[in-house]
């Protein structure tokens, strides 16, 4: 059975202004606070073989209403979200390629 994959696309604006389109892989919450794994996307595929595939980890904020994605500041704080964000993303993707092999 073929299942169309839409990826959920976040757009998320910089400090210059300029508009940049990732995947969100993940979300996780704790005790203090929300973080999201990110893959930039792109359209066309050799745009995406030539970028690192490396995985962006932000902490969600909020401010007046407003959503913020912001870089983790401390580095004891990302470490762990990240390996976290590593082990599930890990665990999700071994998954699927099972799956896959067994379908």
């Amino acid at each position: 059975m073929s299942e169309e994959y839409n990826p959920d696309l976040v757009t998320v604006m910089d400090d210059d202004g300029n508009e940049h389109v990732f995947e969100e892989l993940d979300r996780i919450e704790t005790d203090t606070a929300r973080y999201v794994a990110l893959l930039p996307y792109f359209e066309n595929a050799e745009d995406m073989l030539e970028d690192d595939g490396e995985i962006i980890v932000l902490k969600v904020t909020e401010e007046d209403g407003e959503t913020y994605l912001v870089q983790i500041e401390d580095d004891d704080e990302y470490e762990e979200i990240s390996a976290i964000f590593e082990e599930r993303l890990a665990e999700l993707f071994s998954g699927e390629d099972e799956e896959e092999i067994l379908n």
